[in-house]
Formats: C-alpha cells, sequence, structure tokens
C-alpha cells in the first residue's frame, strides 16, 4: 500500500503506516484548518497539553486551536516508532517557531509521546496526543 491516501476528498490524507503519522498530523496542523486536525484523532482521542489533565472532544479541540491560532508551523522528528499489532507508540520531536500574528517571536517545543491506533480502514490515528511527554511545556514568547 501507499504511504497515505485519502479517507474523504477534502481532507489531509491519513496514513497506513504509523511512521507517517506525526506527519500527517503536521500537514493537518500546517493547514490551519481544525477540521483538518481532528481528522488526525480517533473521535474520543485524548490530547495532554498539561500533565494530568487529558482533553477529549470540544476540550480537546478549543486546545488545539490555541495552538492554531499561533498561526505558525509545526516541525515534526519522528525520533521512535513502536507497533504491536494495532498500535503504535510515537515519540516525536517538534517545535513550533516563529513571530506570531501579534509580532511577539513565539517558541514552543517538545518530545511527544503518543498512541496510535491503526482504524479499521487500515489508517492511523491519535488515541493519546501527549506532545510534552512527561517534560512541563518549554514555552518562549520574545
Amino acid at each position: 500500500m501507499s504511504p497515505d491516501r485519502n479517507t474523504h476528498s477534502d481532507s489531509i490524507p491519513l496514513s497506513d503506516s504509523p511512521a507517517h503519522h506525526p506527519s500527517v498530523f503536521a500537514r493537518a496542523f500546517n493547514t490551519g484548518d481544525m477540521t483538518a486536525v481532528e481528522q488526525v484523532y480517533e473521535p474520543a482521542g485524548v490530547l495532554v497539553t498539561v500533565p494530568g489533565q487529558p482533553l477529549t472532544g470540544a476540550a480537546r479541540i478549543a486546545a488545539n486551536r490555541r495552538f492554531l491560532d499561533l498561526g505558525l508551523p509545526i516541525e515534526v522528528r519522528p525520533r521512535h516508532v513502536y507497533v504491536a499489532d494495532d498500535i503504535a507508540l510515537l515519540i516525536v520531536d517538534w517545535v513550533i517557531e516563529g513571530t506570531d500574528r501579534d509580532g511577539r517571536a513565539v517558541h514552543i517545543e517538545g518530545t511527544a509521546t503518543d498512541v496510535a491506533r491503526r482504524g479499521p480502514d487500515g489508517l492511523w490515528r491519535y488515541v493519546i496526543d501527549n506532545p510534552f511527554g512527561t517534560a512541563e511545556p518549554q514555552v518562549h514568547h520574545g
């Protein structure tokens, strides 16, 4: 199979390889379109922007929206991918850097510890998106 294939004609192509899922997320994020970002998650997927505070549904969308509203791209560098059947643990270095819409310098980075699952359609989606892993967020505004 090819690394990516569409699930909808108007969406970012999801991947049939867990190693490509971080890049799928980055492409969706970099569109600035919240609908595209939401497609990389399972419906009940969890986002953890603060340790011990998992967010789902509308709270997950709002937290991702705050990152999107910076108007800056994300760069991802997968470090490790561990797969057991239909579950994958993804360790991914990432950075959001540049000048935000208010003219402030922004630098946010982390090493994500994410869990993805292959769906019945063969495509991977986040079950748990933990962008800062076990570390406190590194956020710098200039």
